[in-house]
């Protein structure tokens, strides 16, 4: 009996951890691919889980910090997801790569066209973006998650520092320090610079084998000539004596 009280008692606060660890899990979050370098370029990743047991999500939208706006913004084809993107126009214009930009996104959304996100998975949905802020150290993306029986949850809610974690989060993506080349070119840069001086190595190592291949050859040769002159002069001597030796007998 005691036994049975205590496997309940088991179950029933498990169950209870599950239901309140759940909810404050399960948000509409975004990520890099890599890592999202200030004044750079990165891939973010939506990801959004379904939270609902008899409802599929069929509609996100992700709205861009107007404060924060971004120059390029190019969603990845999701199968099964129509994109639309949204623009407004800039207070005060972009200066990127020599020419302005008057206009900037605003809005990315992805409605479902063929699929959902049933109960019990998750979607993720890429965008390239740049170049990012220089001056922050997050950005945060206010994301409206849309279900077919018609519900709508807004992650809208910033956190504040040292607080705790609202109900309805909005997406914080977290800015890393500047790399040397915005582009993410620095690691390629010093692959190809690896790559050189390995090659110029190995080019100067062959050469150096070559060089010492020639030598070897050149001292050889000069080896057999004297040895080939040493016999030479060691056959005239040869036939000298013997014709003196030759004369002296005969006289």
């Amino acid at each position: 009996m005691n036994v049975s009280r205590i496997a309940i008692a088991t179950g029933v606060a498990a169950s209870t951890v599950l239901l309140l660890a759940g909810p404050a899990a399960a948000h509409v979050s975004v990520q890099p691919q890599g890592e999202a370098a200030k004044g750079g370029y990165a891939t973010l990743n939506f990801k959004v889980p379904n939270e609902r047991d008899q409802a599929s999500t069929v509609k996100l939208e992700v709205n861009f910090p107007a404060e924060q706006p971004l120059s390029s913004v190019t969603p990845e084809a999701v199968p099964g997801w129509k994109i639309e993107i949204t623009k407004g126009k800039l207070d005060k214009p972009l200066e990127v790569h020599g020419r302005k930009i008057t206009e900037a996104v605003t809005k990315v959304t992805w409605t479902a066209d063929g699929s959902k996100i049933e109960p019990g998975y998750f979607q993720q949905f890429p965008v390239s973006v740049g170049q990012l802020p220089e001056d922050a150290d997050q950005m945060i993306f206010k994301a409206i998650q849309t279900y077919d029986n018609k519900e709508v949850v807004r992650w809208i809610e910033e956190p504040k520092a040292g607080g705790e974690e609202p109900d309805s989060p909005a997406p914080v993506l977290a800015l890393s320090a500047a790399s040397d080349d915005h582009h993410g070119g620095g690691a390629a840069g010093d692959d190809h610079a690896a790559d050189d001086k390995a090659t110029d190595k190995a080019a100067s190592a062959e050469g150096d084998k070559k060089e010492t291949h020639a030598a070897s050859s050149s001292s050889s040769d000069t080896t057999a000539r004297t040895l080939g002159i040493i016999g030479i002069v060691v056959g005239i001597a040869g036939v000298a004596f013997g014709v003196l030796a030759g004369r002296r007998r005969s006289a």
